[in-house]
């Protein structure tokens, strides 16, 4: 704890006066992370999440050594178009999660505060913003991002476009699920295919893209097979774990490398032991930095999260043979656009087919979508014989954690399910 501490508190220091040294510490530090992931990863996760550590490290790190073949992107545009055109997603939540892991993230919140951001914007966007105004986050190619399903993108994708100097492009999904809007969405993507090769000076390959989405569908379908898979099994886990998968199924969907993952995943699923303890679906972040929900849950036998919203937000009864067709499918109907009963709803579905014996609403502090819909959400669970527990605090920014208060409630929680 004290590396971390003392890499964290460097960063901070020279992020002012030397941003340049900074993203090189930054990069060295998670270099030297990266080759603990995979000379000596941690033994106590199934192999794929040992191999989806790295994998997800890599995606790191990618933006930091060539900033140049990386588009900024927000966490659920479809990744897909750069792929093909090589470019790398830089990932604006993925980035403020992992300066948050390195103890950074206050004096970059506080950077951002100070250019005039509110405090009660999510600390996600401001952490990355704040690093960004520090210039140690390098300068990207061009920045792609969608309307969904965060209100915050409104704001930092045009600040960042104005930061960095680069080209831009907006996706706009509307809130409806029907065919319209599918049809709306796929001409915009068409129009980004464009961008994207005006970009790069690449040609995007029709059947090449249509592979790419056909391998996006499998893997959403095969993530979807383990966890209902899982439901009889024991597979010990952490609490970031989850959170790679979260991601990776959104900025890396389409990849081979994310599609080796679930197949490694479902043929380890297999050699699981059976359930123990109590099971728990998470709706929305996990917040990893916290000592108290780390107690109850990492690699614990009383008590593991069995799945977490983020991983499982498309709706696979949608598919088109049409690449921008499927894609512009996947934001539509996707779980977080439009009502919350779509959330709720996709929520209660996966929840049953983990078996879990109940579920934590994680209210985010700055997330009026999740805040919103929180009591709903509660009363729509338990009806559904699905106890939930709502747990305040921020994801990414420590100062609002409320740790004491995050440790009773949860061990109640805990100790009601048992009993």
């Amino acid at each position: 704890m004290q590396v971390v501490e003392t890499f964290g508190h460097y960063i901070e220091k020279w992020s002012a006066d030397s941003p340049e040294r900074a993203r090189r510490l930054l990069k060295t530090g998670w270099q030297a992370q990266n080759l603990k992931f995979r000379f000596a990863p941690d033994k106590r996760l199934l192999p794929a999440d040992q191999y989806l550590a790295h994998l997800m490290m890599d995606v790191m790190l990618s933006p930091l050594k060539d900033p140049e073949h990386s588009a900024l992107v927000s966490v659920f545009t479809p990744c897909e178009l750069l792929q093909e055109v090589g470019l790398y997603p830089y990932n604006v939540e993925s980035f403020s999660c992992y300066l948050s892991a390195s103890k950074t993230e206050r004096t970059f919140l506080q950077t951002a505060e100070d250019a005039g951001l509110a405090e009660t914007l999510c600390s996600y966007h401001k952490t990355f913003i704040g690093a960004a105004l520090s210039g140690v986050l390098p300068k990207p190619r061009c920045i792609v991002y969608t309307s969904l399903a965060c209100d915050a993108n409104l704001l930092t994708f045009k600040e960042l476009a104005k930061l960095y100097e680069v080209p831009c492009f907006a996706i706009d999904i509307p809130a409806g699920h029907n065919p319209e809007n599918v049809a709306y969405v796929a001409d915009q993507l068409r129009d980004l295919a464009v961008f994207l090769e005006k970009s790069t000076g690449k040609k995007i390959d029709a059947e090449s893209l249509r592979e790419r989405t056909k391998r996006s569908k499998r893997t959403l379908e095969g993530y979807d097979t383990f966890q209902k898979a899982r439901a009889d099994k024991y597979v010990p886990t952490d609490l970031v774990s989850p959170l790679y998968s979260g991601m990776t199924q959104n900025i890396l969907l389409g990849t081979q490398k994310e599609e080796d993952y679930v197949n490694r995943l479902l043929s380890e699923v297999e050699k699981a032991g059976p359930s123990k303890g109590k099971r728990i679906y998470w709706m929305h972040i996990i917040p990893f930095w916290s000592d108290a929900v780390k107690k109850e849950f990492v690699f614990n036998e009383k008590a593991q999260i069995v799945g977490c919203e983020l991983s499982q937000v498309a709706n696979l009864e949608h598919h088109s043979e049409d690449p921008y067709e499927d894609m512009a499918m996947r934001l539509v109907y996707h779980a977080l656009n439009g009502s919350i009963m779509n959330r709720i709803d996709a929520g209660i579905r996966h929840a049953k087919e983990t078996k879990a014996d109940g579920a934590v609403w994680f209210n985010h502090w700055g997330c009026k979508h999740t805040l919103g819909g929180s009591q709903l959400a509660k009363r729509k669970f338990e009806a559904e014989g699905i106890p939930m527990l709502i747990l305040d605090g921020d994801g990414c920014d420590r100062s609002h954690g409320g740790e004491g208060q995050t440790s009773t409630r949860l061990g109640a929680f805990l100790e009601m399910l048992n009993e």
